[in-house]
């Protein structure tokens, strides 16, 4: 049975002059206004114990907007900067469900630039979409359709640290699912290979990283070396910036790739709940399962499962899947295995095994038992 769901769609696009000046004042003015919110409910609760609302803190926007010195908060759009009150709220309740840590201050050059618009402060309509304070519509190329039909019930404006910017579109569309098949998958995550199925299948990891290391090393040294507030340092910067970017984006197509075809293959998919944060302590493999980016896996694989209408199922972490002999009727556990052992033979019943593919077949085993 279809179902209605909530799905972005991303596009570049290329503003005028004009409407860069724009968008990158109404991205001062969201920083300001969450930092003002911010302080002020921290020192607010510091003094006297009290929590804020949202209601309070856009009360505080309406006095802001008043003050002489911060006039040109009503050169931008209002919405925006609600959204932006919207948001710290919505970071709050995290914070004290214990979900998130206390929110932090946006920071001009660290923090990411976005506002984010909604349906009453821009107008969509064959194609053309114009935001509020704005006299002409954004250039955006048009990569992909939108749903037919479709009407963006929000928009979210974004500039990367590459110059580069980005409309995004929230719309409800329908999705059917997939047709049954007879398939289950077991996924164990790697390095040396990015994900090996229970099928003995390797889907090798391109190491996007790695592979532009040696190029992003030397654009980051002459960075190092260009004067603080000189151009030449802002040329670098961005320089480190679009290589950063050309990584990211490789990522991200090779690992939708990758997971389109596993749930499109696949009714159960099985994996490990891996909690890919505290394995980045290791100093010694932070930086290569941040470049696999199992995470990243997992959120696609999790929402494209309930998309298709698939089953993924996570086994449990501290489950000995690499350790536990996957031949029928043996299930004998090795008391300790190195990370550098890739082969073992069982003492028991004496079958050869590939780590990873054995990890995979218990993984799917674990899964299917628990579904």
């Amino acid at each position: 049975m279809s179902q209605m769901v909530k799905r972005a769609y991303r596009y570049r696009f290329y503003p005028t002059p004009e409407q860069a000046d724009l968008l990158a004042r109404t991205f001062g003015c969201i920083r300001l206004v969450w930092n003002k919110a911010l302080a002020e409910r921290t020192r607010r609760y510091k003094d006297h114990g009290a929590s804020t609302t949202y209601v309070e803190a856009a009360k505080w926007l309406t006095v802001w907007k008043q003050d002489p010195d911060l006039e040109f908060l009503r050169e931008v759009s209002n919405v925006p900067l609600q959204q932006a009150l919207r948001q710290q709220q919505v970071a709050f309740n995290n914070f004290f469900a214990q979900r998130a840590r206390y929110p932090r201050f946006k920071s001009k050059h660290k923090s990411r630039a976005s506002a984010t618009y909604q349906n009453n402060a821009f107008s969509f309509r064959d194609g053309w979409l114009k935001l509020a304070k704005m006299d002409a519509p954004l250039n955006i190329a048009w990569s992909r359709p939108l749903p037919e039909g479709a009407q963006p019930s929000t928009v979210t404006v974004s500039k990367d640290a590459a110059g580069r910017w980005f409309v995004s579109l929230l719309v409800e569309e329908r999705i059917s699912p997939l047709p049954s098949v007879e398939a289950n998958v077991g996924i164990d995550a790697g390095i040396t290979a990015l994900a090996t199925l229970s099928t003995g299948e390797k889907i090798a990891n391109p190491r996007h990283e790695r592979r532009d290391r040696r190029r992003l090393a030397k654009a980051q040294r002459a960075l190092a070396h260009k004067a603080k507030g000189s151009n030449n340092r802002a040329k670098a910067k961005a320089k480190v910036a679009r290589l950063h970017a050309r990584i990211a984006d490789r990522r991200i197509d090779f690992l939708h790739k990758v997971t389109t075809r596993l749930v499109r293959e696949n009714q159960t998919l099985a994996i490990e709940d891996l909690t890919v944060r505290n394995m980045l302590r290791n100093h010694c493999l932070a930086r290569a399962i941040s470049d696999a980016a199992w995470h990243q896996m997992r959120c696609m694989l999790e929402y494209k499962a309930a998309w298709y209408g698939r089953m993924l199922v996570t086994v449990d972490r501290w489950f000995p899947s690499s350790k536990l002999c996957s031949a029928r009727g043996c299930g004998h556990i090795v008391p300790s295995m190195s990370l550098n052992v890739r082969t073992w033979t069982c003492p028991s019943c004496g079958a050869v095994h590939d780590r990873d593919v054995n990890a995979a077949i218990n993984i799917l085993a674990a899964g299917l038992a628990d579904r």
